[in-house]
């Protein structure tokens, strides 16, 4: 009989001592109440755990072609653009972060766009709405299939970049349409986003990454100008645990993963939530979560409805996930 167990890994303090949660109260945390420090802590250790269970999983890895091609061309219209509006799955903020996008972009002026805003809850949102604040970034909550957030977001690239024909009629020149090149990673929402703004089907759109395969420029109105890309990832994918974000959240190919693998694991990070947790599980599967790691979870679920198809069952989990049946819940909160 295999027996698997689960545990939060300790965490690490100034000089690499280990302690637990009970030994945190031994130190002092100014101006950070206990409710946040255990929420703080509770992400911190799933972050450990996630990095445990990754460790023996086959690296999720997905550059296609065109996204080396698309990469170059990006960085040279980056030379263009006036304003960066630059796209994010607001339930994995700090996942479809491009490692490389701040250096791409040097001093011009960003817009940080959180899509799927309807995806997460209002205290997730408040969480990443403070954190943000609090290093001056620019962001939007949006829903690109509703079209929420969307107006506001063409007033503000139109805002940040009015400077640039201020320039220009001081040097005798004509005004022109601002130009604001829309940048992420795959499947976070910027064609739909571009065709909510325009009002029209402008842009190819679809749930799953890879659609936009070139850059287009399209115009909105008289006074801005829009670049749709294709999403870019890097090269290679090193943190893992982030790249599993990525595959639950269909923010990247689905060649790139085991589906039975990254369904196990959400299942073990769903029976952990508070606010999902294992009971969520049981009533929408009659599978008893506790007790059993994701692999038996998912295995059980395939003999119940799949003819011993684990493959189906983890899609099955995926697939609930990203349609809400578990709740509209985040996979991130910012540190503190």
């Amino acid at each position: 009989m295999q027996i698997f167990l689960f545990f939060f890994l300790p965490t690490q303090v100034a000089g690499g001592t280990s302690i637990d949660w009970t030994q945190k109260d031994r130190f002092s945390f100014p101006n950070v109440s206990t409710d946040a420090l255990q929420e703080e802590s509770f992400w911190e250790n799933l972050d450990a755990d996630l990095q445990y269970w990754t460790r023996p999983l086959r690296p999720v890895q997905w550059y296609p072609g065109h996204i080396a091609k698309t990469e170059k061309e990006l960085r040279n219209q980056l030379k263009l653009m006036d304003v960066v509006i630059e796209v994010r799955d607001a339930r994995i903020p700090l996942a479809t972060s491009h490692p490389k996008m701040d250096l791409w972009l040097g001093n011009r002026k960003k817009i940080l766009v959180l899509n799927r805003e309807d995806m997460i809850s209002t205290d997730d949102r408040n969480a990443w709405a403070t954190f943000f604040a609090k290093q001056g970034v620019q962001v939007v909550f949006a829903n690109g299939q509703l079209g929420m957030g969307t107006m506001k977001l063409g007033r503000l690239a139109k805002a940040l970049a009015s400077g640039v024909n201020v320039k220009r009629r001081a040097k005798g020149l004509l005004p022109r349409p601002v130009r604001a090149g829309i940048v992420g990673y795959p499947n976070v929402g910027k064609s739909s986003l571009i065709n909510r703004l325009l009002k029209r089907r402008m842009c190819p759109a679809a749930p799953r990454p890879g659609v936009t395969r070139e850059l287009k420029w399209v115009r909105f109105g008289r006074d801005l100008e829009l670049l749709d890309s294709p999403g870019i990832l890097p090269m290679r994918i090193s943190d893992q645990t982030a790249a599993i974000k990525l595959a639950i959240c269909d923010d990247i190919g689905e060649r790139s993963y085991d589906v039975a693998d990254v369904g196990a694991i959400l299942v073990q990070i769903l029976s952990r939530l508070p606010t999902v947790g294992s009971d969520a599980l049981y009533k929408r599967y009659k599978i008893d979560a506790d007790g059993y790691c994701g692999k038996i979870f998912i295995d059980k679920l395939a003999l119940q409805l799949f003819n011993g198809d684990s493959s189906q069952a983890a899609f099955r989990i995926l697939s609930d996930y990203r349609k809400g049946k578990f709740g509209w819940i985040a996979l991130e909160r910012p540190p503190i």
